[in-house]
């Protein structure tokens, strides 16, 4: 088996990963792995054990998943490929049998439960929550009868031979997970006109004026800032770094000149790829580079310079 046929995911076999990456069409041509944890997927990487890996990065109600970004924060660079929005909705997985009122502890993954958690309260009050390291591994650990119940896809009760007592749990309607193919770096692929980058970025020192002057050289050059997050250096309270996406490729003139900025302006940008925008449930507003090249071309023209 070559390494340029094996694509891991966040498992054991179930998960919402897993079925996330199975909507990529070239997933059908590669062997796919399963992997216990994130970190595990993205070393599996790093190492070339395989050549990708799908892992989730943000939830719609939960927000981001910190063991994805900072395993991407940390270690040898990786970069994101491709991503792929998934409807969320969560069934409770039994044993056949099994009766709500007999249910004492249920399992799933920490953002699973933050979807469930007024469920929960109102049908199971007196039930345990576990935490298990995927929504797949609880379904696996019920089937081992080490809990009664797990919150996870219906799909996994198939896998693991359970039930889907109650299916569409959900406290928020509409709930999406973001999630990224993620390899190493290589050269980028070529823009498509609807794509999106994604950046760490660390201020040189914290004062008052340093988010804006980040935000203000994104704004310069009219790229469009999607989403912007905190997280611990883990050099001491009160030093973080950004986690950000903006619209538009790194090739594109305008976020090129904004990322190369960036990088005089802080002490460190760890870029983490530019590639094609899933579009559900999104506005997708193309980033243009002719008013850029216009004006510097105008430049050019008062410097003198052939063009």
């Amino acid at each position: 088996m070559s390494l340029s046929t094996k694509y891991g995911y966040l498992g054991p076999e179930g998960t919402f990963t897993e079925r996330a990456l199975r909507t990529l069409p070239e997933a059908a041509k590669r062997d796919l792995v399963p992997w216990p944890s994130i970190p595990a997927a993205l070393d599996a990487v790093r190492r070339g054990d395989i050549h990708a890996a799908m892992v989730p990065l943000e939830n719609s109600v939960e927000g981001a998943v910190p063991a994805t970004v900072d395993g991407l924060a940390d270690g040898d660079p990786l970069v994101i490929v491709r991503e792929v929005c998934l409807p969320i909705t969560f069934a409770l997985l039994v044993r056949p049998g099994t009766k709500l009122h007999e249910i004492k502890t249920v399992t799933g993954h920490s953002h699973a439960q933050s979807q469930v958690r007024r469920w929960l309260a109102a049908h199971l009050p007196d039930a345990e929550w576990h935490y298990a390291s995927s929504n797949a591994e609880g379904a696996r650990l019920v089937q081992d009868g080490r809990f009664d119940a797990a919150v996870a896809g219906e799909f996994a009760g198939v896998k693991y031979g359970l039930q889907a007592l109650v299916t569409d749990i959900h406290d928020v309607a509409g709930a999406t997970t973001r999630f990224v193919l993620v390899s190493n770096p290589d050269r980028a692929a070529p823009p498509t006109g609807s794509d999106k980058t994604t950046l760490f970025v660390h201020l040189v020192d914290d004062r008052p004026d340093a988010l804006l002057e980040l935000m203000l050289q994104l704004s310069a050059f009219g790229v469009d800032l999607m989403r912007i997050e905190t997280r611990p250096t883990g050099e001491g309270l009160g030093r973080y770094y950004f986690s950000i996406d903006c619209e538009g490729h790194i090739a594109d003139a305008r976020v090129g000149e904004a990322v190369k900025n960036l990088r005089q302006i802080c002490s460190n940008v760890q870029f983490l790829g530019s590639y094609p925008r899933a579009h559900e449930g999104a506005n997708c507003t193309p980033t243009v580079d002719e008013q850029f090249t216009e004006a510097d071309e105008w430049l050019a023209r008062c410097l003198g310079i052939p063009l």
